[in-house]
């Protein structure tokens, strides 16, 4: 017996030892970067990177979370739902990844979501606006955005009170289920106010010839006072310049898929009275914004391409302050920490979970091109 007694406590303090060499030897956090860095979704996703991973070096050079540096790992998802979900599979099953950040399109984040939640590893989506993506996919998943519902509303009510538009025409991205949630929400304020909606037209992501339904609104009699065209970034630049080519001078107005370069370097001088909804405005004086421009235009040599770009870094602040506050990289309680979340300044505004909501509450920013060059008009407090 006395013989059994040894054993199990030799066991006893090799399985002790065992565990502190192990935690000692993980030295770094693994951060998961699901990235649309090629293919249509690029011009949001890039930026989004870019972001991230200057929010990345600036933690670790500072000494990085619980004292270990951040791995940042990133997969492109080409744009294609099957390269997102076997990305994610790979992040979390082969890389090991503790937490997950990324992708700035809704289509994608459910389908990355979902994996996520299975796995139970907090998953922050960047970009993805639908407010219903974190009660679709699970409890281990979190928006860093608003929702289409606030900026949408944001829209409506700027749309009629500030343009004075009383009718609008509604033209709608129905491959696109962001698009598709943003005219929801559109027209439901947009009515709740006293607008009209008299005539909606669709096309798809992809379609390069929309001259049959610009050339049914263009016959109107009267003209609608506003032309809507939810869609993302891909198609930013070609909607306005077909419009605009076809002698529509009205104003346009749409959602956070028209802050990319696309619109000015497909549509040019041509994107002149387009109004967006979008997440930060880099021409505020406010430090926190001005200083994620400077140390950006450090890093890359450029200016911000898009609110995207702050969207990515505030993501990897928000992750990086719940796993300091959980005290862990446990997935559950970073999952808690996150929803715990309150008044956390970022770039895009201050980050707060409130009423169990994974959905932070934040203000809006409406933007201006005029002839392609794009200014501040307002914000607006939900």
């Amino acid at each position: 017996m006395k013989k059994n007694i040894i054993i199990s406590i030799v066991t006893l303090a090799l399985l002790v030892m065992f565990s502190l060499s192990a935690f000692a030897g993980a030295d770094t956090v693994k951060f998961g970067s699901i990235m649309n860095l090629t293919g249509h979704q690029a011009s949001m996703d890039n930026p989004s990177n870019n972001g991230a991973l200057l929010a990345v070096k600036e933690i670790n050079a500072k000494g990085g979370v619980l004292g270990m540096q951040i791995d940042y790992i990133v997969e492109d998802g080409k744009s294609d739902q099957t390269a997102v979900t076997n990305a994610v599979q790979k992040l979390i099953s082969i890389d090991k990844v503790d937490v997950l950040i990324g992708l700035a399109d809704t289509n994608y984040v459910l389908a990355a979501g979902a994996i996520a939640q299975k796995n139970k590893v907090p998953y922050l989506d960047v970009g993805g606006t639908m407010p219903s993506i974190p009660d679709l996919v699970g409890d281990y998943q979190f928006m860093a955005c608003f929702g289409d519902n606030v900026q949408s509303a944001a829209l409506a009510r700027f749309s009629y009170d500030e343009l004075g538009a009383k009718t609008a025409w509604l033209f709608i991205d129905t491959a696109s289920d962001f698009a598709v949630t943003l005219a929801d929400f559109f027209k439901e304020t947009y009515l709740e106010v006293g607008g009209k909606i008299i005539l909606e037209d669709t096309y798809q992501t992809g379609d390069v010839d929309l001259r049959a339904q610009i050339t049914r609104v263009k016959n109107l009699d009267p003209q609608p006072d506003l032309l809507v065209t939810p869609t993302d970034g891909s198609m930013s630049g070609l909607v306005v310049k077909q419009i605009r080519e076809m002698g529509l001078d009205l104003p346009i107005v749409s959602g956070d898929g028209f802050d990319t370069p696309l619109l000015k370097e497909v549509a040019g001088e041509l994107a002149d009275n387009v109004y967006y909804t979008t997440h930060v405005a880099f021409g505020s004086d406010d430090p926190i914004i001005q200083n994620f421009i400077a140390a950006y235009k450090k890093e890359y040599g450029r200016e911000p391409e898009s609110a995207f770009s702050a969207l990515g870094y505030d993501a990897v602040y928000l992750m990086v302050d719940a796993i300091r506050r959980a005290g862990s990289v446990e997935g559950n309680a970073v999952r808690i920490a996150l929803g715990e979340t309150k008044d956390l300044p970022g770039v895009t505004g201050m980050l707060s979970f409130l009423n169990g909501s994974r959905v932070p509450t934040k203000a809006v920013t409406i933007m201006e091109s005029m002839k392609g060059e794009v200014n501040y008009v307002q914000t607006v407090i939900p």
